[in-house]
């Protein structure tokens, strides 16, 4: 348990800087979040630097820009307003802010680094000057399916848009709401529409269905409040207005297309291009509309994803399985392979000349296709399907000796023989990929930014929006143009090494720089280690060779390591994992006389399944080890630039330091140097596709010195499946000897940071990764309350102010250089420069947000970070957020190279990644295990626990 500490504030006092967010001001910041938190009148002054440095806090400079005030929130309508408003048309007007919350305004514009124009995929859209009417949608009898609802709308077009539309045409999201541009000649009416059902996937015969179809109007989607919010004049996105716009725009692209999420695919676009076991990536676009400041934009992006090819399912599985084993009954282990492919999967049938009824696949027989027998008749007569197949089609089954599809439900399944069907087209695989579909996907969707501009600018001009009739009938004009932006390139930061070396100080070119006469800063020390090989192509002294190469490259990067090993280098086998770390983990302790071993090397197959895995997760958690896995490739093959960056991660997981920006030792952060700040990064991943019960793993990291902010202890915890919010930042609980319990990650980082630098935070800074914008409100609500919450458990009045970041990846914003000729203004893989920031036109019209390109584009086109500062209690500047962004990117321990995503978000995905491999096989196999209560009635099992002297170091780089 941990230990509560006195944190109690020295005597002297100063006035808490007034805080930016809930909107923002000069003014007295709203209070949103109705907790049990004290808020405190003033803040412990920061510690003096050392002498002769420069202090950066207190006065504010000039010249930076101001947040706006906040609108104030709206009354809620009592009960006989809400009665009369709901007596009278309704209008979609602008939401009204829940408990006072509304996000950090925009202070203004960055000013720092070269000024330069570069382009995004943005194009901008412009909207008419009327109203657009919502109408809600009733079908009868109710249907699931989008693709069905979509069709029995369109022919209610095609029958009454003349008559009793009043030559309206209407777009439809597929479910529940119609809109048009002006309203219907009627507020409510039913119409009757017949459809013929060709393609159920139960393999029931096509008929003509009917269909009542009620229209009601709901609302009217008011553009004044658009664009009073796109001026900047109104606080609150009017969503509903945007979505209306936004279907608008998808309408004709749905007809055409198969759309997933956001996007669109079709085999037309693009060549479908083969990933192998009879899969194929189709291409594809990604198309949004969102609110920027230079108006409406629609954001077009490329897209690849995988598909199930339209084979034979004999072809299909001959791909999985290879020819050779299809000449024989199958193993039982084939057989559920298949059956997990196939399962869900939409078949139609071939061996019926002009019949092609389709079935969804439920499962694969156990016996082959000659043993398979049912009855028919109600006397039980029964007849083997070869029999019956031949009787009843003419069709003869020749490979028998396989077993049948069963399609339809499980207590009635037909029979269906494989080489009798084939893939429907069109149906997007939904499984996990392997290696080797993953890399040729990869080389699919791997563009260079001349082409990927070349190839949005195609799609662009195919989709043809000013052709598009529904665009036209709502009067939107799309421009063909990307957007050109002013960005600027901030300055890389100086980087200190140690004096030992003889570059003790370095400026990064172009993101990137090497160790090349340098020494880390901190060097760590490594007396007792030791090796396991666990691949049987490595000979011991081909082992033994690498080791004394990789210790030897430890001590020139600065580092005290032990040329020795501390017993001979063991050989195992991968299946006996934990019997090899224990035996060498006790062998080693006897040895050094209860002394433990600090680091253990392992060198494993290229192709080594679970056994990464297991390593981390007995050395973690069960044995308190720290070690380095590497690779036979890398063993052979013995390259100089590996083994440094293997040294680099050796030595921060052996508590060293590699680097430290310069404006850190000399106490030059704004907003970071002058008073002890802790830097947080949080994330939470979630399972794959298609496992349904296994949990989520959040993650917290949080720097652990001052004022050097390089050295991240991480936390992780299980929760319950696909849950966003971090439920363990702060908890409580009953314990039955000392009562209620306080406890969790950010409260355990605090004391760690207080333990590790002997100084309590007086300002903290919170990245946070994986959060899509329709969660930003509830995500900040409640984790910025349990942030808030875990300070105050651990001292009356200790709240520091906080500054709420966002960091998105997974967006589909790109930006191009503005001329592809200048190579002044690239880098070497034709991406925009490293440190390129934007923070205008593209980016929200009120709130404080900006996208960096912090990295060196490798391969591909560069994706920029976004990010939203949703909460600023702290006051950053355009310029001090954007420029201690950047500069961070560039302490990464892995590597000498700038990463794209800010380091303590990158490291909390590690750790989140990392704890994955701490589940019992069982659970995610079985989903079975004793567990602990979660969330929303579901049970989550806790991982096992890091032990303490893992935890403490960077154990997940």
């Amino acid at each position: 348990m941990l230990e509560v500490l006195e944190m109690t504030p020295p005597p002297q006092q100063q006035p808490r800087r007034q805080p930016r967010g809930g909107g923002g001001g000069g003014g007295g910041r709203k209070q949103p979040l109705q907790s049990s938190v004290a808020q405190p009148k003033a803040e412990p002054p920061h510690p003096p630097p050392p002498e002769g440095a420069k202090r950066c806090g207190g006065k504010r400079r000039g010249g930076r820009g101001r947040a706006r005030p906040a609108e104030e929130p709206r009354p809620a309508p009592g009960p006989v307003a809400a009665a009369a408003a709901a007596a009278t048309r309704a209008v979609i007007g602008p939401p009204v802010p829940g408990k006072g919350l509304s996000f950090c305004r925009r202070p203004g514009f960055g000013t720092v680094g070269a000024r330069c124009v570069v382009k995004a995929n943005h194009f901008l859209a412009e909207i008419p000057d009327k109203d657009l009417t919502q109408y809600d949608v009733k079908i009868t009898p109710e249907v699931t399916s989008r693709c069905v609802n979509r069709a029995i709308i369109a022919e209610l077009v095609r029958l009454y848009r003349e008559s009793d539309l009043g030559m309206r045409l209407p777009a439809y999201d597929g479910r529940k709401s119609l809109y048009t541009a002006g309203a219907l000649p009627f507020d409510a009416r039913e119409f009757v529409v017949r459809l013929t059902d060709h393609d159920s996937g139960t393999g029931v015969p096509p008929r003509e269905r009917e269909y009542r179809v009620a229209i009601k109007f709901a609302a009217r989607a008011d553009l004044h409040h658009l664009r009073q919010f796109i001026a900047g004049r109104q606080a609150d996105a009017p969503q509903e207005a945007v979505q209306v716009l936004d279907i608008v725009l998808r309408e004709l692209a749905s007809q055409r297309h198969v759309a997933i999420g956001r996007s669109f695919y079709s085999p037309d676009i693009r060549k479908p291009q083969r990933l192998g076991d009879g899969l194929q990536s189709w291409c594809g676009f990604y198309q949004s509309l969102r609110p920027t400041q230079m108006g409406l934009s629609l954001n077009i992006d490329m897209s690849s994803t995988a598909f199930i090819e339209a084979l034979p399912v004999i072809d299909f599985v001959a791909q999985i399985l290879g020819k050779d084993v299809m000449s024989r009954p199958l193993s039982d282990a084939n057989r559920i392979k298949i059956k997990k492919a196939l399962r869900g999967v939409k078949v139609e049938v071939t061996h019926r000349e002009n019949v092609r009824r389709k079935y969804r696949i439920s499962g694969v027989t156990a016996q082959p296709t000659h043993e398979l027998i049912f009855p028919i008749d109600d006397q039980m007569n029964m007849k083997s399907v070869v029999e019956y197949f031949k009787e009843m089609y003419g069709f003869t089954i020749q490979q028998s000796h396989l077993p049948c599809l069963m399609v339809g439900n499980q207590k009635k399944a037909n029979y269906l023989p494989m080489e009798a069907c084939k893939i429907v087209e069109g149906q997007r695989y939904t499984k996990r990929l392997n290696e080797k579909q993953i890399t040729s996907l990869l080389k699919v969707t791997c563009q260079r930014p001349r082409e990927k501009e070349m190839d949005i600018l195609q799609t662009v001009h195919q989709n043809g929006y000013d052709q598009d009739p529904y665009a036209k009938e709502f009067g939107i004009n799309i421009s063909e143009k990307l957007t050109s932006v002013e960005a600027r390139v901030l300055p890389a930061p100086w980087l200190k090494y140690h004096d030992a070396g003889k570059e003790k100080e370095c400026l990064p070119q172009v993101g990137q720089w090497n160790m090349v006469n340098k020494k880390v800063i901190n060097g760590g020390k490594v007396s007792h280690w030791a090796c396991i090989n666990f691949s049987r192509s490595v000979q011991e002294t081909t082992a033994r060779g690498f080791c004394q190469e990789l210790a030897q490259m430890c001590q020139i990067s600065g580092m005290e390591f032990n040329s020795e090993p501390v017993l001979p280098i063991y050989s195992a086998r991968p299946d006996q994992v934990a019997k090899a770390l224990k035996h060498v983990y006790n062998v080693a302790l006897h040895k050094l006389k209860g002394k433990e071993l600090e680091l253990l090397l392992a060198i494993l197959p290229d192709n080594n399944g679970a056994l990464y895995g297991d390593i981390k997760r007995i050395c973690e958690t069960d044995l308190g080890l720290i070690s380095q896995c590497c690779l036979t490739k890398h063993v052979f093959k013995i390259s100089k630039q590996y083994l440094a960056n293997v040294s680099l991660k050796i030595n921060v997981k052996m508590g060293g330091r590699n680097t430290v920006l310069v404006d850190a030792l000399s106490w030059r952060i704004p907003l970071v140097s002058d008073i002890p700040t802790i830097i947080f990064g949080a994330d939470v991943t979630h399972p794959e596709t298609g496992e349904d019960s296994s949990p989520s793993i959040a993650a917290v990291v949080a720097s652990q010195d001052w004022p050097e902010v390089t050295k991240y202890a991480g936390l992780v915890c299980a929760q319950a499946h696909r849950q966003e919010l971090i439920q363990d930042l702060y908890k409580t609980w009953h314990d039955p000897q000392r009562g209620t319990v306080t406890g969790g990650m950010v409260r355990e980082l605090l004391i760690s940071f207080r333990k590790a630098t002997g100084q309590k935070p007086l300002r903290i800074i919170f990245y946070r990764d994986g959060v899509s914008e329709g969660q930003f409100y509830q995500v900040l609500l409640y984790e910025l309350d349990a942030i808030r919450k875990a300070c105050a458990s651990l001292e009356p009045n200790y709240q520091p102010p906080v500054t709420f970041v966002v960091v998105q990846k997974r967006h589909h914003t790109r930006l191009f250089a503005n001329n592809h000729k200048d190579r002044s203004s690239m880098d070497k893989s034709g991406n925009i420069l490293p440190g390129t920031v934007v923070d205008s036109k593209i980016c929200h019209p009120t709130e404080f947000d900006f996208y960096l390109c912090s990295h060196a584009g490798i391969q591909g086109t560069s994706r920029p970070a976004h990010y939203h500062v949703l909460w600023d209690e702290n006051n950053f500047s355009a310029d001090e957020m954007q420029t201690l962004t950047n500069n961070l990117c560039y302490t990464y321990a892995r590597c000498t190279r700038s990463v794209s995503v800010v380091p303590p978000a990158y490291y909390a995905h590690l750790a989140a990644f990392r704890a994955r491999f701490y589940m019992e096989p069982e659970l995610s196999e079985n989903h079975t295990s004793k567990s602990s209560s979660g969330t929303n009635g579901t049970s989550v099992k806790p991982l096992p626990a890091v032990k303490e002297k893992v935890k403490r170091v960077m154990f997940y780089c």
